[in-house]
């Protein structure tokens, strides 16, 4: 039986929402499974050490051969050429993904596309993982997918041209900034943070919330405040001095701190967005005891420690503080400068004042998707 057959509970029509599959089902499906000696990992860029230290351990101690491929860039582009591919009853020819939690991540679980898990064989994620990152809203007891890195989206600034930390949203939309604020285009990125501004929790917001935010947000952008809206090359603009403000992602923020440059981070009164980037077995895998097999290996402590030296995000593994604390009285140079400024960084490891200020992405239906795309899209697009 293969991975393909776990539409389980779920024979609906192809492209159909599917009904969450019943727990008998899951159970038979995973009875039939095996160890096939291989697993194909596919993720973002950057997202493993670059001697692969943690697969390569991995590989030796359970002789599981790898592949790793680096092919995910962005979310709705990922799940874009995925989707007819898994509609049609195919393989994508990768055991584990790696997506982060919003709307396509939503539709992947919706439509059948993800594989529920077998906990039973996630004994390091239970013994491990953080409590925080069980029992997620967008996917309740961990059904489909577990965490890999999280981060957070905030204010980023430049520290030459922004003398005192901004402590709210507000300074974005500041005239005194005219012209040298950034934000991300992304539409539920500054979603939420138009949502933010009008005092709105992102995750219980209505349309006419959303309405009401996009308004705030294109005055922003008609009275020249903002500079660009940005994707990943945000960060080279604001450690250059060319936008003083701008929506940031963490740990952009602390690798360009940890080189010198003059850029700082905050997460405003008012909030910040938390975000997980998570594995999941897509439906057709070939090997998905392998790929569980890989997916708790990363949450042992050490391995964990192992990525979180390389992502410099935030981990999931809590024991990684105290694994990192311990190579310190090893570490040397340069070296120990890198692993004390990963330990005391609230970017690492945010401080529960910092979590208290934190919000996901708001669930939406198909329908909704359209709205707000429709809304916040004509803002960056524009």
């Amino acid at each position: 039986m293969s991975a393909a057959a776990l539409a389980l509970a779920a024979c609906g029509v192809q492209g159909q929402k599917q009904a969450a599959p019943k727990p008998d089902a899951v159970k038979d499906f995973w009875a039939k499974q095996k160890k096939n000696g291989k697993v194909v990992f596919a993720n973002w860029p950057e997202y493993m050490p670059e001697d692969q230290a943690p697969l390569k351990a991995f590989s030796q101690a359970s002789g599981i051969s790898y592949e790793y491929k680096e092919v995910i860039q962005e979310n709705a582009e990922f799940f874009g050429k995925s989707r007819p591919v898994l509609a049609a009853g195919q393989s994508l020819g990768y055991d584990i993904v790696v997506m982060t939690n919003g709307v396509q991540l939503q539709h992947m679980i919706e439509l059948g596309y993800a594989v529920p898990l077998d906990h039973a064989q996630l004994p390091n994620f239970a013994a491990n993982a953080g409590d925080k990152y069980k029992q997620r809203a967008y996917d309740p007891g961990n059904q489909y997918t577990v965490p890999y890195t999280s981060g957070i989206t905030g204010i980023a600034y430049n520290t030459d041209h922004v003398k005192e930390a901004p402590t709210s949203i507000q300074a974005l939309f500041d005239p005194k900034y005219k012209g040298r604020v950034g934000m991300h285009s992304d539409a539920q990125e500054i979603g939420n943070f138009g949502m933010f501004a009008i005092g709105v929790d992102p995750e219980k917001s209505t349309e006419a919330d959303w309405r009401k935010a996009g308004e705030l947000l294109k005055k922003q952008r008609e009275d020249g405040i903002v500079r660009k809206y940005y994707e990943q090359n945000y960060i080279d603009a604001v450690s250059k001095g060319d936008v003083w403000l701008t929506m940031g992602w963490s740990g952009d923020v602390f690798q360009r701190q940890l080189a010198g440059e003059p850029v700082g981070f905050v997460v405003p009164q008012e909030g910040g967005t938390i975000w997980t980037d998570n594995m999941l077995i897509p439906k057709g895998a070939a090997n998905p005891v392998d790929a569980l097999m890989l997916m708790d290996y990363l949450y042992q402590p050490a391995a964990a420690a192992q990525l979180e030296e390389y992502i410099q995000y935030i981990s999931p593994v809590p024991a990684v503080k105290d694994i990192l604390t311990q190579k310190l009285g090893t570490a040397e140079g340069e070296d120990k400068e890198g692993l004390q400024a990963m330990v005391d960084s609230p970017l690492i490891f945010p401080t529960d004042a910092d979590y208290a200020k934190l919000r996901a992405y708001r669930s939406l239906t198909t329908a909704e998707e359209q709205v707000y795309n429709g809304i916040f899209q004509a803002i960056t697009q524009a």
